[in-house]
């Protein structure tokens, strides 16, 4: 269930200005997606050009692109933290955001979290004035019914992402399953995510709220940052 919208340009210029702030020695964590590829690439030229970095990626995808970018990788258990992660959004609503359109959301989180500063990268048809995106939520596979009957007891519509290239359903690189949640519009994402990350067989859900340090929005005219 991966977003769409977006120019690539735009997409490009908001990847490129975050990666910007990469300065050397620095531990930067490597998100996922469209928009956080052109950051991942824009770092591999600055390696190139003779900086010095440590990537952690989020994701298989975002792991195979660091490696065609030459940046050195390391395990998030092998360092002592984290300068800074760039990843992208499928919705944002100031310093909230969900996440998982291409469900790496659970290590997403963990190395988004862990980060000194996160910096969000997004084109302009992600933003909202109240997030309203589905919410995905990665299931232990055992877990799918039971999970889907806390969801929809928390007013949620709970749907099995199903695979775009083969039968059956998508399956994230942790051997889960992903359940993508609707609430309609989400007025208290805080209590939300609480309620979702009570539920047994639960592993992760997208809704990260307030990580973001930046967001950095591309469009055709430039990038506006702001920060929270």
């Amino acid at each position: 269930m991966k977003s769409t919208g977006g120019s690539d340009a735009a997409k490009r210029a908001a990847g490129e200005s975050a990666a910007e702030a990469v300065e050397d020695g620095m531990v930067v964590g490597l998100g996922t997606g469209s928009t956080a590829a052109h950051a991942i690439r824009a770092i591999g030229r600055m390696v190139d050009s003779g900086l010095d970095v440590r990537g952690v990626p989020t994701s298989f995808q975002s792991r195979e692109l660091a490696k065609e970018a030459a940046i050195p990788l390391v395990g998030l258990d092998e360092v002592d933290g984290v300068d800074l992660a760039i990843d992208g959004a499928d919705q944002f609503s100031g310093p909230h955001l969900v996440k998982g359109g291409g469900a790496a959301h659970a290590r997403e989180k963990i190395v988004d979290a862990a980060a000194d500063r996160l910096l969000v990268v997004a084109d302009p048809s992600k933003a909202a004035k109240r997030l309203d995106h589905p919410v995905p939520v990665e299931v232990l596979p055992d877990a799918r019914t039971t999970v889907s009957a806390d969801v929809r007891a928390l007013g949620g519509d709970p749907q099995l992402r199903a695979a775009e290239c083969k039968d059956g359903p998508v399956v994230t690189d942790n051997g889960n399953l992903v359940l993508d949640a609707s609430f309609g519009p989400i007025s208290e994402p805080a209590n939300l995510a609480d309620d979702l990350s009570a539920i047994p067989g639960a592993v992760e859900h997208g809704l990260f709220v307030g990580l973001a340090d930046e967001i950095h929005v591309g469009s055709e005219d430039g990038v506006e940052v702001t920060e929270f």
